[in-house]
């Protein structure tokens, strides 16, 4: 069986490797794993923020949900997916993410052991008891996932585990299409018999073929190694040319191979020694004015790709090469590019160019003017709703006294939104139970001189009651000292103790 396509991609780095098994027909599986790929290969440094177990899973989620924008954007896209399994190195510790059923190995000693789990149907039902594994072979049902990446979850489960390595354990990543064919015995077989981890892989590639694979395989090997100080330094990669992994932490991926192939035996995209011939005649290719034209798409991450050694091959090479790398918007675009730009290459003198340092002092002058304008706004709204406050007029109660406010009787924590204005010289406690609770609750007007319309109103009633009329109405002196108190404007006038006369 021929295969137009390859639906794997693969990145080994000094710090990184992942491989990515797409799934969606003729239309998404390579889009989604080398989608998913050339998000994850910014990690491939030492100066992680976190640790790695942390970074590398936030990271996935991250490239998920740009796999569900894409079919957002491109309906034709729907139902795509693709597996990840995952390496970072930290230290001497490795963090280890996978969903799907592409699997992780470790040889390590005397032991081989598969690390990860299958996230299958079949493996299900062995899990529960409901299926032998020699059963699981010619299970109707085998290929069946049950967790991948895509636009089925927005939010994934993933498998994590953080392992302590030690100089001279190997690990292998590879696609389902590699454990389809070949037992664990062979794999292990293999990996203990070859004298290098380049050989391995092509002999694993080449048995899988031999022995009928009906899909991709993707094979990525990483050997542990302890290096010196001296080594450390790592020397400048050539662009787009695979180079020995060494450096870093002292204990190390020190060395690395991957490589893609599909069920004819063709290899679509490898970076390797299979690829040169078409890595020169691709400089010519006039499809880059079009990655010129756009650097985001390509360029950027060519340039990343090349400040340090590493391999890329399957479907994330071929777009890489191409510029057909899948971007969603600009913002997913910016946010790719922005990602490439701000880590330093392994090979940095501390020398950024300019064009490497503009996005950081970029971000820092953007977040000063926002913050001055969200400021600027918020200032201008607290005035507004003060001035607009000072237009208001109310009737209430200042030291027992009934008083016109200006403002608004709420409070803003401990700011008062009103001030008295005027304080007439009618008692609270004069009033009748009714228009004491009105004036004790605050009785708004719509301006100055309804409010003083109301205060007069107010002066009549309590002059009204405070004497009620005899049937021949004879005034005493306090009676009508109470009368003339009432009329006068004088805030200063006197009130009787006793307005109506008799004993107190």
């Amino acid at each position: 069986m021929v295969r137009f396509k390859n639906d794997d991609s693969a990145y080994v780095g000094r710090y990184l490797a992942v491989v990515a098994d797409g799934m969606g027909g003729h239309a998404g599986g390579n889009v989604a794993s080398a989608s998913t790929v050339l998000d994850l290969v910014h990690l491939d440094r030492p100066d992680l923020d976190d640790d790695a177990v942390t970074v590398l899973a936030d990271e996935i989620q991250a490239a998920n949900s740009l796999l569900s924008e894409l079919v957002t954007t491109s309906p034709e896209l729907s139902g795509m997916g693709t597996t990840v399994t995952a390496m970072l190195l930290q230290g001497n510790k490795v963090a280890l993410a996978h969903i799907g059923d592409s699997r992780a190995y470790r040889l390590k000693d005397d032991t081989f052991e598969q690390i990860s789990v299958d996230h299958t149907f079949v493996q299900r039902l062995i899990d529960e008891g409901r299926l032998r594994p020699e059963e699981a072979e010619t299970h109707p049902h085998k290929n069946v996932l049950m967790r991948v990446l895509g636009d089925v979850d927005a939010s994934p489960e993933l498998d994590l585990a953080t392992f302590e390595v030690a100089a001279g354990e190997k690990w292998l990543l590879c696609s389902d299409g590699l454990n389809a064919v070949l037992r664990d015995d062979d794999i292990e077989a293999v990996l203990r018999g070859s004298r290098d981890i380049a050989t391995a892989v092509d002999t694993l590639v080449e048995l899988t073929l031999a022995g009928g694979s009906p899909d991709n395989v993707t094979v990525a090997i990483i050997e542990v190694a302890e290096i010196s100080d001296e080594e450390r330094a790592p020397a400048p990669s050539p662009a787009r040319e695979p180079a020995p992994v060494t450096g870093g932490n002292p204990v190390q991926e020190a060395a690395s191979a991957s490589r893609s192939r599909d069920a004819a035996g063709t290899v679509p995209a490898a970076a390797g020694p299979e690829t040169a011939a078409k890595d020169d005649a691709d400089t010519e290719d006039p499809d880059q004015d079009r990655d010129a034209a756009n650097p985001v798409r390509a360029e950027i991450i060519r340039r990343d790709l090349a400040s340090r050694p590493h391999q890329l091959v399957g479907a994330a090479a071929l777009a890489t090469e191409t510029g057909q790398i899948p971007i969603v918007t600009e913002r997913s675009a910016e946010r790719r590019a922005a990602r490439m730009l701000m880590h330093k290459a392994d090979d940095d003198t501390g020398d950024q160019p300019e064009e490497v340092q503009e996005p950081k002092k970029r971000r820092r002058w953007i977040l000063v003017v926002v913050l001055a304008v969200i400021a600027a706004l918020l200032a201008s709204v607290l005035w507004v709703g003060y001035a607009w406050t000072q237009t208001r007029y109310y009737v209430g109660a200042s030291e027992n006294r009934v008083a016109i406010f200006n403002g608004v009787s709420q409070t803003l924590g401990p700011i008062k939104l009103s001030h008295v204005a005027e304080t007439s010289n009618i008692p609270v406690d004069s009033l009748p139970e009714y228009w004491r609770g009105r004036v004790n609750d605050t009785v708004p007007a719509r301006d100055l001189v309804h409010a003083e319309q109301i205060v007069d109103q107010l002066r009549g009633t309590a002059k009204a009651i405070l004497c009620p009329q005899p049937a021949n109405p004879s005034p005493s002196p306090s009676a009508t000292a109470l009368a003339d108190a009432l009329e006068s404007t004088d805030d200063g006038a006197a009130v009787p103790a006793n307005p109506c006369g008799g004993e107190q």
